[in-house]
């Protein structure tokens, strides 16, 4: 193993990552707000019909997915819906960064039409309704003293407090990283070979690392993957480009009244933020830990399992990328040996 491999494979870890809170978000890591925000997150009265809750879609026993290609609400939606495991450490949140914090975006399926289909009034009235209602104003007040947006902001920040304990577990590359990273060769010997053959064609001639970085495998970004954005006949999914133009309209940005952080922190990134032309029809890369656990994959859960979307990376259709795009895309060409060793590699990424 050269230096420049081992170097990329310690960059992958260590983990678990160290707790944190989120200064924007004051119940952050409050024990009362978590429990109240468990319960939040499966109540169904949070929805227009009384009929939904988080849950539906983010089924804990489906890995907080769904398991669906695209997600179903009011109606079918446009986005694969995604694991909520390790949610709590992106920088933007969603397929297309409509938000920079995890609370804001609790609120999007709860106010989106085709979704939860509430406003703030509704929520509210909802709230009011909830066997949950004393747990709420055990953590936030009483109901009758606050705003309707108000009361929206709490329920979403309870929600938050609760995702935050959403961490995936150590699994055997992560032995194996720490094992690589003291030498002990006893423990390196444990990992499997076709996995780490599958790991060294992972951060070398794959180039996955590129984007699938850091302790998460992901840096967090958006990119062109070379998959279709087109929803049906003349209608596409603009992804960040349209993910830019929510997130600088928001009013529940880090940057915004509703952070209860005085200094801001974080803000930095939605003041930095500007549109090009080549977000559109790019997403935020996704964390591929327990990676093997979320079928289907992509944006639009257009492609069914592991093997799908190594042969989608292994002939990408070079047209297909923006003309001013992805340089570091090319097909693999790999043979069928070193996909397998690719798809070994990745199911040492879901917990042991």
């Amino acid at each position: 193993m050269t230096d420049a491999e081992i170097e990329k494979i310690l960059s992958h870890g260590p983990w678990p990552p160290d707790a944190t809170h989120d200064p924007s978000n004051r119940v952050s890591g409050d024990p009362v707000a978590i429990a109240l925000g468990e319960m939040l997150f499966n109540d169904t009265t949070l929805s227009a019909g009384r009929d939904m809750s988080c849950a539906t879609c983010h089924q804990p026993d489906q890995q907080f997915a769904d398991g669906l290609p695209r997600a179903i609400g009011q109606k079918r939606l446009d986005r694969n819906t995604q694991s909520l495991w390790n949610a709590h450490l992106n920088r933007w949140f969603g397929w297309s960064g409509d938000t920079d914090n995890l609370w804001a975006q609790n609120l999007t399926p709860l106010f989106n039409a085709d979704e939860m289909a509430l406003d703030p009034e509704s929520l509210q009235s909802g709230v009011a309704k909830s066997q949950n209602l004393a747990s709420y104003q055990r953590v936030f007040g009483p109901l009758d003293a606050q705003s309707p947006m108000d009361t929206s902001v709490n329920v979403s920040k309870a929600l938050a407090a609760y995702l935050e304990t959403l961490t995936t577990g150590r699994t055997s590359f992560d032995s194996f990283r720490d094992a690589l990273a003291t030498r002990d060769q006893a423990a390196m010997a444990d990992y499997p070979e076709a996995a780490l053959r599958g790991l060294r064609l992972f951060v070398g001639h794959g180039n996955c690392a590129t984007c699938h970085s850091g302790p998460r495998f992901s840096n967090g970004e958006f990119h062109d993957a070379g998959v279709p954005y087109f929803l049906e006949h003349g209608r596409v999914d603009a992804g960040r480009h349209g993910g830019l133009q929510t997130l600088m309209s928001s009013p529940f940005t880090l940057d915004g009244a509703y952070s209860d952080d005085p200094d801001k922190t974080g803000a930095w990134a939605v003041r930095s933020v500007r549109f090009q032309h080549s977000d559109f029809g790019t997403f935020r890369v996704p964390s591929l830990r327990r990676v093997t656990l979320t079928a289907p994959y992509m944006h639009d859960g257009s492609l069914p399992d592991l093997r799908a979307v190594l042969n989608h990376y292994n002939h990408i259709d070079m047209e297909r990328l923006h003309a001013d795009g992805e340089a570091i895309l090319r097909p693999l060409s790999l043979r069928d040996d070193d996909l397998n060793d690719l798809a070994a590699f990745l199911y040492t990424l879901s917990d042991d």
